[in-house]
């Protein structure tokens, strides 16, 4: 399953921004908030199943973990941040308010510009 996402995301990392965060927000639908365990668990899958999102590939990595989670019936909160001196972006999951597999102290250097959260907020 974590190869499955791994592939999925190579897909999604091709989308415009906005078509991203549509098709993200509707895969969420129905899932329940994934806990740390289950996000950290889902992102070790998918580094030990794929070179790529093992790698500097921060977005697909990304994606990869969601989309693994969201297989298995729960939802991460994805994020996506930029931080400006030096410019840099980066791509993320939390659980439970925490960056999943990242420096917290890192994370909070980005200034967050896309997040999918575990439900809805409209």
């Amino acid at each position: 399953m974590a190869r499955a996402a791994a592939n999925a995301a190579r897909v999604l990392v091709r989308l415009e921004p906005l078509r991203l965060r549509t098709v993200l927000e509707f895969l969420r639908k129905g899932a329940h908030p994934a806990s740390r365990l289950e996000t950290s668990r889902a992102r070790s899958e998918v580094v030990g199943s794929s070179p790529r999102c093992a790698g500097p590939r921060c977005l697909e990595r990304s994606l990869a973990t969601a989309m693994l989670c969201r297989l298995r019936g729960v939802w991460p909160e994805w994020c996506t941040g930029v931080s400006l001196e030096p410019f840099s972006a980066h791509a993320w999951v939390e659980a439970e308010g925490e960056p999943i597999g990242e420096e917290a102290g890192e994370i909070r250097l980005f200034r967050v510009v896309m997040r999918v959260p575990t439900h809805a907020t409209e």
